[in-house]
């Protein structure tokens, strides 16, 4: 289980990394500590995320069927997780957005596997569940996303003639 964890936090810096790698080639006269910083935080959050994913899936997989699967809810296997290393292909300019997507598609199936054996769902309802999970934990980091850099960015004032 700590391999995991190890996976899903090097999975989580790379996420962060292809994000900030593009601001870096735009402002490149940022200062490191603040580079490291955002890279760190970055990471926890996105690792989080990651962490979150599989138990969110289970969670709508019980909603739908109105009753718990037997046995233990979905978890990270090495296997799993190993393929989010790759993240930072986000940073590839004009390819990376697709990459990306293709990746997460392909982690996505692989968590709809046991999620469909767990349940009643089947395949196809499983990654429903997955897919599902996976946009609203997405749209939700990239709401509060937008939201630090909206109270980070600084605020100019227009002069009174």
């Amino acid at each position: 289980m700590s391999f995991v964890i190890v996976l899903l936090l090097f999975a989580g810096l790379s996420e962060a990394a292809g994000r900030i790698l593009p601001l870096l080639a735009r402002r490149p006269g940022m200062p490191r500590t603040l580079v490291v910083g955002l890279l760190f935080g970055a990471g926890l959050v996105e690792a989080a995320v990651f962490t979150l994913w599989p138990l969110t899936a289970w969670t709508l997989a019980e909603l739908v069927t109105s009753t718990s699967p037997p046995g233990d809810s979905l978890a990270w296997t090495p296997g799993l997780a190993a393929p989010l290393l790759l993240c930072a292909v986000l940073a590839f300019p004009l390819l990376g957005p697709l990459l990306h997507l293709l990746l997460l598609m392909g982690v996505g199936a692989g968590l709809a596997e046991p999620l469909a054996t767990a349940t009643e769902l089947g395949w196809w309802g499983a990654a429903g569940c997955v897919a599902a999970a996976g946009a609203g934990l997405g749209l939700a980091v990239e709401a509060v996303r937008r939201l630090v850099v909206g109270l980070g960015a600084p605020r100019t004032t227009e002069g009174v003639s």
